[in-house]
Formats: C-alpha cells, sequence, structure tokens
C-alpha cells in the first residue's frame, strides 16, 4: 500500500485542498456581508495554514531554531486575532450601550 512518507504527502496535499476551500468560503462569507473586517480573512487562513503546517511537520528533521520560529508565529497570529476581535465584535456589542455602566435615568 503506502509507506509512511507517501501517506504524509497524501495528507498534505489533502489539508492543502481543504484550506483553499477555508480560503474561498471566507471570501465568500466576508466580501457578502458588509459589517465584518476584511482582514480577519487573512488572519484567519494565515492561522489554518500554520495548523496545517504544524500537522504535516517532521519533527524529527526540523531544527530547533525553525520550531521557535513556528511557535513565533503561532503566538503572534492568534494575538493578533485576538485584538482584532476585540476591536471588532461581531455579537452587536456597543460600550456604548453596555448595561453594566452607570447610565442617567431618562428624564
Amino acid at each position: 500500500m503506502l509507506n509512511a512518507d507517501q501517506l504524509l504527502e497524501v495528507f498534505s496535499l489533502f489539508m492543502l485542498i481543504i484550506i483553499g476551500i477555508e480560503l474561498l468560503e471566507s471570501i465568500i462569507n466576508t466580501y457578502l456581508s458588509k459589517g465584518r473586517p476584511h482582514f480577519e480573512v487573512v488572519l484567519s487562513v494565515a492561522i489554518i495554514a500554520i495548523a496545517r503546517k504544524v500537522i504535516i511537520l517532521d519533527i524529527k528533521t526540523t531544527d530547533s531554531v525553525s520550531l521557535f520560529g513556528i511557535a513565533a508565529i503561532i503566538l503572534s497570529l492568534t494575538v493578533g486575532y485576538y485584538f482584532m476581535k476585540q476591536s471588532h465584535p461581531e455579537d452587536g456589542y456597543s460600550p456604548d450601550l453596555d448595561p453594566t455602566k452607570d447610565q442617567k435615568p431618562p428624564q
């Protein structure tokens, strides 16, 4: 049948196809909805792509500098995605309408 290297290569190609489908779906959803920020697509696809790289990574042949680089990329992408979500909440939350704030009663 297939040895481990061939199976890993097939899995890598399958993951590449899945990332492409995710990219197309994200682009279509983003451009059809006007309220979403467009840079969310870039960050989410980058996170998916680095996750693919980690899944198919051969740790035995990868040097430690590359592993630290991948870790730095993952950290920076997730921190960027977190801050992006904090600056553009999608659940309709508005700081001006926060019920926990002290507001003056209507007169």
